[in-house]
């Protein structure tokens, strides 16, 4: 099992923001400090312009060195820029190492997924699992999904790849929830898999398995996974019901598709964070 993290991602910090360093920090001290895996650590890699271009303007890269909020969600940090590359680095070296035939995990913040083609919102500035799957079919992938099982529906994720030759995006989020999208299928290749608040863990467990039945049918050559873990019943942000095993068996039925993989982190706001994501990687190396 090989994971990726850079300490530097847990330098920056609001206030009472929930999208906090001990996200990070404390899952590191977890998994140093576990036994049940042996786990290689990895840095992010570098970063080519052209590849954050695929998914981004110009125009948002620019805007990340603005010092000004924004949303209220998402505040400007100095350096934020080039935190946010280096989750993008991170992505796309878990993409390396999954062709490599890697079990890999990024484990680093600022997440993704909400990230648009011209805007940073919900946590997110640069949509680094968009930006590694579009480097993946630019660099002879010929069918990459994208699997989003965060408990808020990956908008960014989807409105970068929809129609996108080779891509599948598929985001089995609460609905209704922020961002308030996902509701139903959009485009030819963008699958949403909306589950109510307070949804009974086997019918949770049931869109997941219909979300992965459908990459099944899809037949990818890899699978990027966008993994939130905030569908878990003690998480502040949401109403899930997931517990630790819950994350565990998706880690199996994942691995269990035989596809190459690599998973990313994006939300999951609990004092639990680094059980579960334990928890997930277990059944992810089996």
């Amino acid at each position: 099992m090989k994971v990726i993290t850079d300490e530097s991602c847990t330098s920056y910090s609001s206030p009472g923001h929930p999208e906090r360093p001990a996200r990070v920090a404390r899952t590191v001290e977890k998994l140093q400090s576990q036994t049940d895996l042996k786990i290689v650590w990895a840095q992010p890699g570098p970063v080519d312009e052209a590849a954050i271009l695929r998914a981004h303007t110009a125009e948002h890269l620019a805007r990340l060195d603005v010092a000004e909020d924004f949303d209220d969600d998402t505040p400007f940090h100095p350096g934020i820029s080039k935190l946010a590359r280096q989750s993008v680095g991170a992505a796309l070296e878990a993409l390396r190492c999954a062709r490599n035939g890697e079990t890999v995990f990024s484990l680093i913040r600022p997440p993704g997924h909400h990230a648009t083609r011209s805007s940073a919102m919900g946590f997110c500035y640069l949509n680094s699992i968009a930006i590694a799957a579009l480097e993946a079919l630019a660099t002879g992938t010929e069918r990459i999904a994208v699997y989003d099982f965060d408990v808020h529906h990956g908008n960014g994720t989807e409105a970068i790849l929809k129609d996108v030759p080779g891509a599948m995006f598929l985001s089995i989020h609460q609905y209704p929830g922020y961002p308030g999208t996902g509701a139903r299928n959009v485009g030819d290749n963008c699958l949403n898999f909306p589950v109510p608040p307070n949804t009974n863990r086997e019918d949770y467990r049931a869109a997941l398995s219909s979300a992965l039945e459908s990459v099944k049918q899809f037949k990818p050559d890899l699978l990027a996974v966008s993994a939130g873990f905030d569908a878990y019943h003690r998480d502040p942000l949401a109403e899930g019901t997931l517990e630790a095993e819950d994350f565990f068996w998706l880690g199996q039925r994942i691995r269990e598709l035989g596809v190459p993989t690599f998973s990313i982190l994006e939300g999951g706001y609990s004092r639990d964070l680094p059980d579960l994501i334990l928890a997930y990687l277990k059944g992810i190396e089996g």
